[in-house]
């Protein structure tokens, strides 16, 4: 059970959070001040650079689709790597919609945020670095994941570009026609997941056909 005081802690830090976001996408990422966002939030600045050392923190500290959490999936999987890709997505994704409605947030609140925020970073050419650095370790998992099902070393051409293209393809979902003219939600999201591992899987058995498997 969360604490009183981690439950406060969580509560400033999403508060500061959500301030960031708004003001990025008003005033633009380059623009906003720490000061700002402090006053926006209510919180003095210390508070802010306290829980977000960076300004990129803002956007990219504890997101929930982390490298640990799919590890950890990797490791347990029954099936293949790219099934439990699938799951990992689905099940992180329906316990954002629980955390919204326990949290008395409408639905769909966090797809519109990660809408903004996938925005923001593409707008921006540092962003856009730091983001691709930080999905490599997620490539890195499923490369290896791959390698294992296929009988092949994870820096094989086959399990490198796989992964990549589940990562790369899942990273552009916020950006695509079909999530930004939908309603932000996790039910119309789920099937470009699905679209993005079946592209996946049809790359995959093209790029193994005649290659020995274990």
């Amino acid at each position: 059970m969360e604490g009183r005081r981690d439950r406060k802690k969580r509560e400033t830090r999403e508060r500061i959070q959500a301030s960031a976001l708004e003001l990025f996408t008003s005033h633009g990422y380059r623009s906003t001040t720490i000061a700002a966002i402090a006053e926006h939030a209510d919180v003095a600045t210390r508070t802010v650079t306290l829980h977000f050392p960076t300004k990129e923190d803002l956007l990219f500290a504890d997101d929930p689709f982390a490298a640990e959490s799919l590890s950890a999936r990797l490791d347990t999987r029954p099936g293949t790597a790219l099934d439990a890709v699938g799951e990992w997505m689905r099940d992180t994704m329906r316990a954002l919609d629980e955390r919204d409605a326990d949290q008395g947030r409408k639905p769909g609140e966090t797809w519109s945020l990660r809408i903004k925020r996938a925005t923001l970073i593409a707008e921006d050419d540092d962003l856009r670095g730091h983001a691709r650095a930080s999905y490599y370790e997620l490539e890195r998992l499923i490369a290896a994941a791959i390698g294992k099902d296929v009988g092949l070393p994870p820096d094989a051409l086959a399990p490198r570009l796989t992964a990549y293209t589940v990562v790369g393809g899942l990273r552009e979902l916020y950006m695509t026609h079909e999530a930004r003219h939908s309603d932000p939600a996790t039910e119309a999201l789920l099937p470009l997941v699905d679209r993005v591992l079946d592209i996946a899987r049809t790359g995959l058995a093209t790029l193994t056909a005649g290659e020995p498997h274990p």
